[in-house]
C-alpha cells in the first residue's frame, strides 16, 4: 500500500450500578432448572472463596467476570444476621435500611459493581476501614471479621432481589456457539481465506491449540489464530516482530529502501524499528520518502463488513475440525 502524503458505611462503593442483561446467542437455550432463594445458584466453590456464577467465581481479591452476589451459594444464616446487626449500627443512616440509600446521601448498595463483584469483603474491607478521601465516607473501626459478615448480609439481600438486571435463573448459562455448518464453512474459507492462510499450513491443528470454540472464534475474527506462525509466508517485523506486526519500507529519493517495524507515521515523519533494535526516522516532504506499510491483518479488516453471523458461525465449525 502507497501512503501518500495526506462514606460511614456510606460509600461502600461508589460506582456506577451494573447490572447484567441477559445474553442469547445462536444455539444457546436457557436452563430450565429453578433456582435457589432470591435465584441464587448452588454452583462449585471458587478458589478463594465465592459460588460459581456463570464464568465461574474470582479468585479472592480480584474482580470476577460476573455477578457471583446473584449467582452464589447461600451463605450462612448466623453469619447474615450478624452482619444484618452490624449494618444496621454502622451503615444503614447512609445506606439506608434496605441498601437503597439512606439519609446522609450513601450510595445504592444493591446496585453496586464493587459489593456485586466482592467475595467475602475483600473489596469492601479497604473501603470501610480506609474510607474515602474526598467523600462522606470516613473511615469504620470494623474487624476483618465484622467486614465478613457484613458482606454476607449484603449478598443475601441482593440476591433476594428483584428480577431487574440479574442473570437468568437456574443453573449457569452455557454459550455454544458450535451451531454452524463445517462444510459451508470451508468453502467459505477456501473463497476469503485460503490466500493468505492453509489448513495444512499456519492453522494446521488450529481446533487442538485453542480448544474452547468461543475464543477461537474471537481469535480468527481478529487475525490472531495463527499461533505466531503467521501465514504461507510467515510473520514480519523487527523486534519482537510476528504474524500480526505491521511493517513498512520506505524508500527515500534516490536512497536505498529500509524495512522494519512501523512504529510512527503521520504527514511529517515515519519511523521505524529496525531488526538490530535501533529506531530510525524519516522527515516525509510530499511523496519523499515513499511509505509501502504491509499489515497481516488488513484482510480480516476487510473482512469485518463482510462477515455475516452465519459465516462466522460456519467457519468457526470448519476450524474445530483442523486437528
Amino acid at each position: 500500500m502507497h501512503v501518500k502524503h495526506g462514606l460511614t458505611a456510606a460509600v461502600l462503593v461508589g460506582l456506577a450500578a451494573a447490572l447484567a442483561s441477559r445474553v442469547t446467542v445462536e444455539g444457546t437455550q436457557a436452563p430450565t432448572a429453578p433456582a435457589g432463594r432470591g435465584g441464587t445458584v448452588q454452583g462449585p466453590a471458587a478458589p478463594g472463596g465465592g459460588g460459581g456464577g456463570r464464568g465461574g467465581g474470582g479468585q479472592r481479591g480480584r474482580g470476577p467476570a460476573t455477578f457471583p452476589a446473584q449467582q452464589r451459594a447461600p451463605g450462612d444464616p448466623a453469619l447474615i444476621a450478624k452482619g444484618h446487626n452490624i449494618y444496621s449500627v454502622s451503615c444503614s443512616a447512609c445506606h439506608g435500611a434496605d441498601l437503597r440509600g439512606g439519609q446522609l446521601g450513601g450510595p445504592n448498595l444493591l446496585r453496586s459493581q464493587l459489593v456485586l463483584n466482592d467475595q467475602e469483603g475483600e473489596l469492601i474491607q479497604p473501603v470501610i476501614q480506609n474510607g474515602r478521601p474526598g467523600t462522606i465516607m470516613v473511615p469504620i473501626p470494623l474487624s476483618v471479621d465484622d467486614i465478613t459478615a457484613v458482606a454476607a448480609y449484603l449478598h443475601d439481600v441482593q440476591a433476594a432481589g428483584g428480577n431487574q438486571g440479574r442473570p437468568p435463573e437456574g443453573p449457569p448459562v452455557e454459550l455454544n456457539v458450535l451451531v454452524g455448518d463445517a462444510k459451508a464453512g470451508a468453502a467459505f474459507f477456501a473463497q476469503r481465506c485460503a490466500s493468505c492462510h492453509s489448513p495444512t499450513g499456519d492453522l494446521q491443528g488450529i481446533g487442538t491449540r485453542i480448544p474452547d470454540a468461543k475464543a477461537l472464534q474471537n481469535s480468527w475474527i481478529t487475525g490472531s489464530g495463527g499461533g505466531g506462525r503467521g501465514g504461507r509466508g510467515g510473520g514480519r517485523g523487527g523486534r519482537g516482530g510476528g504474524a500480526t506486526t505491521v511493517t513498512a519500507v520506505v524508500t527515500p529519493a534516490g536512497g536505498q529502501k529500509v524495512e522494519g517495524r512501523l512504529v510512527r507515521l503521520d504527514d511529517f515523519l515515519v519511523t521505524l524499528e529496525l531488526a538490530d533494535g535501533t529506531t530510525r526516522s524519516f522527515r516525509r516532504e510530499g511523496d519523499d520518502p515513499t511509505v509501502d506499510i504491509r499489515d497481516p491483518l488488513e484482510g480480516h479488516r476487510a473482512l469485518l463488513s463482510v462477515y455475516t453471523d452465519k459465516n462466522m458461525h460456519d467457519v468457526t465449525a470448519y476450524l474445530v475440525t483442523l486437528k
